[in-house]
């Protein structure tokens, strides 16, 4: 008999955090949550207050029987679920199913599974804080209300299987919004001159920049001409030099958007995997004879807060492997807004575990995201990196050209990990000959550029977390889920791994803009995460929130009910007829994307793969059609149309002109610049594109 039961979310955390413990504790999981709101009902009496009816989860059965009887023998219970608003609400709902009194010393928190944070956080149990349970109760019967609500008005008038939530509505508005802008994007022309110079045998580039010491725009190819005209020969002199040092600091350590992000640019990775990744990684992995470990803190934070004794663990590891001048004294990090400081940020539980240390332990990308989370963890805590920078402005007349260079004076913790970009224009060395003003140098070329202003970018995933955050919308643990259902229910679609609106996202937003226009409102969106920060604080009781919202809401569903019209989806032509019966075609929407299928349904059920062809001729058969084709993952790839008959495939997009080299195939190589066109037999290469 044990004298001790610890209650946690996952059997893997269990088995660590018992090794831990020992032989007086008994640790078991409850799979997550224990009670919900009922699924086949509403499930919030609205007239008692809102009052939510719970129930055992279907399944979990079994689960709460094997854990009464354990509670049963148990002198004492802790509940250890995770730090944060729904493990607490976990933790409730064990203790209401268990009997465990709420207001005892039964809840237990930590946000590393290491041997040292596991024994201190037991020193330290405390009350059930009902705050932070009402804070996520308020969540979840807020979009319950608006889930059960209007989904079945959307299943009545537009088609079954429809959802509308919070914050996925907002995340769906805002890329149709930025679908919309791109649509109406009228482009600007605008011009640039760029300079191939030679101080001596030494090259280097400068780009205009103005006219009698005046920054001066280019807006047409008259405007350029005005400028040339004004040039008198090749030779510029070197009217000013200017030299700086700057300093760059690094990136805080990661929250949970950042890591989100930073692994869709470095790793490719998507929401949903990075946080499953994660989660491994916190629960525990087998480092052997070390057993099992949590490598990382808790992954769903807001903070960028670091404790004094990762800090000091830091330090140590840097002045040993890179010396003194690569350390700081102490690393200051400043949260933004409402943070939910109670964590720290995601960092590796021990510094001293180096990423290189534990290939032979991690899967391939547990390993990379590791590495990320330890680079930027320790980069964190170096010292800022010194830039050298160079202007040079070359006069020629009237006219002003400037070259600008730099070079890492001292790298710092650029030594370690610099961070990426959307945009990826990384910071790169750009050396300058040594110049003086007076020194005259040549200019090889002038080369005057049109250029057209571009829309704004579609999103990724990265860029739509980073703009949920900077709104104010969802919470660390609700970004990877949002962006999962808008793209299960077919309201939105990712192409070249930007997100996409279909006909039916576009539908289903204009109904909700039209009815109930407070939903898809970022500011009051912003708001409600804003009063649900109040509830966790204790400042404001959950009822009333729900009260307020609950009053123009209801308003606003009586008059949807009444005079929302039915829209139906017309069916998009395939352009070809069924080879069955000799009916047109038509596109349809699956679970699993587009699909054709016969319009003489349900009479005849024939279906058919949507191909695409990328007109190159299958360059191994010589017979077949290259295709687009999909993996189970959902990775694009290319095959002959033939197959099973003709096997081949590639990764890489073929293209119909052979190498002129040995005319061999040739394919287009995504890299990170853009795509360059490669051969596949010979070491052919064309300029990249961007």
């Amino acid at each position: 008999m044990s004298d001790y039961l610890v209650i946690v979310e996952s059997p893997a955390k269990a088995k660590t955090i018992e090794r831990y413990l020992g032989k007086k504790y008994k640790v078991k999981a409850s799979m997550g949550h224990v009670r919900d709101l009922p699924k086949s009902q509403m499930g919030v009496d609205v007239e008692k207050n809102f009052e939510p009816k719970y129930i055992t989860i279907r399944g979990k059965g079994p689960i709460m029987k094997e854990l009464r009887t354990a509670a049963k023998k148990a002198k004492k219970i802790y509940l250890a679920a995770d730090p944060d608003r729904e493990g607490e609400a976990i933790a409730w709902h064990l203790a209401h199913s268990l009997d465990v009194d709420i207001d005892s010393d039964c809840r237990v928190v930590f946000n590393e599974i290491t041997k040292d944070a596991i024994k201190e956080s037991f020193k330290h149990p405390r009350p059930i804080n009902m705050d932070l349970v009402d804070a996520q109760q308020a969540r979840r019967i807020l979009d319950r209300l608006v889930g059960y609500n209007i989904s079945p008005l959307l299943w009545k008038k537009v088609k079954k299987g429809l959802s509308a939530g919070r914050v996925q509505s907002v995340a769906v508005r805002l890329i149709i919004d930025r679908e919309n802008e791109i649509k109406n994007f009228i482009p600007e022309e605008y011009w640039s001159i760029e300079g191939a110079f030679l101080k001596g045998k030494k090259p280097f580039q400068a780009a205009f920049y103005g006219m009698d010491g005046k920054k001066l725009k280019l807006g047409s190819e008259s405007d350029v001409n005005a400028v040339l005209d004004q040039l008198t020969g090749d030779t510029f002199k070197v009217k000013s030099v200017v030299k700086k040092e700057r300093k760059r600091n690094p990136a805080p350590p990661f929250t949970t958007s950042s890591l989100q992000q930073e692994a869709a640019r470095k790793l490719n990775f998507r929401a949903k995997k990075t946080m499953m990744l994660a989660q491994q990684l916190y629960e525990g992995i087998d480092l052997g004879k070390e057993g099992t470990v949590g490598l990382i803190t808790y992954m769903r934070t807001d903070s960028t807060r670091i404790s004094e004794v990762a800090q000091a663990e830091a330090l140590d590891y840097i002045m040993t492997k890179y010396g003194k001048e690569y350390t700081i004294e102490k690393q200051k990090t400043k949260n933004k807004g409402k943070s939910q400081d109670a964590h720290e940020a995601v960092r590796p539980t021990s510094t001293m575990r180096e990423p290189s240390a534990l290939k032979a332990y991690l899967s391939r990308d547990q390993l990379r995201l590791y590495k990320l989370i330890w680079e930027r963890f320790v980069a964190s805590q170096m010292a800022p990196a010194v830039m050298d920078t160079m202007s040079v402005d070359l006069q020629n007349g009237p006219v002003t050209f400037r070259a600008n260079g730099s070079k890492v004076k001292f790298s710092g913790f650029m030594k370690v990990y610099v961070e990426g970009s959307d945009d990826q224009h990384e910071e790169k060395e750009n050396l300058l000959p040594d110049l003086s003003e007076g020194d005259e140098v040549v200019a090889e070329n002038i080369n005057p550029k049109q250029h057209f202003t571009q829309p704004p970018p579609r999103y990724t995933e990265a860029r739509l977390v980073k703009t949920l955050e900077e709104s104010g919308i969802g919470r660390p643990s609700t970004y990877a889920p949002t962006l999962d259902t808008i793209q299960r229910r077919g309201y939105v679609a990712l192409e070249n791994k930007r997100f996409v609106p279909t006909e039916l996202g576009e539908i289903v937003l204009e109904l909700i803009m039209e009815f109930f226009p407070e939903i898809i409102d970022v500011a009051f969106t912003a708001k409600m995460e804003n009063d649900l920060d109040h509830i966790e604080e204790g400042s404001i009781k959950w009822v009333s929130i729900i009260d307020e919202f609950y009053q123009s809401f209801e308003v606003n569903l009586k008059k949807a009910e009444e005079e929302m019209k039915e829209v139906e989806i017309e069916d998009e032509y395939a352009g070809e007829d069924c080879e069955k019966c000799g009916s047109p075609m038509v596109i349809k929407m699956g679970r699993f994307g587009k699909f054709m299928a016969c319009s003489n349904f349900p009479d005849c059920r024939n279906t058919k793969a949507i191909v695409k062809q990328i007109g190159v001729t299958c360059p191994a058969c010589k017979e077949g059609q290259v295709i687009e084709r999909k993996s189970k993952k959902n990775r694009i790839f290319y095959g002959c149309d033939r197959y099973p008959e003709c096997e081949f495939v590639s990764w890489d997009k073929p293209i119909e002109r052979p190498c002129p080299k040995c005319d061999s195939l040739m394919v287009e190589k995504k890299l990170k610049k853009g795509i360059q066109v490669q051969c596949t037999a010979c070491d052919y290469k064309e300029d990249t594109q961007q």
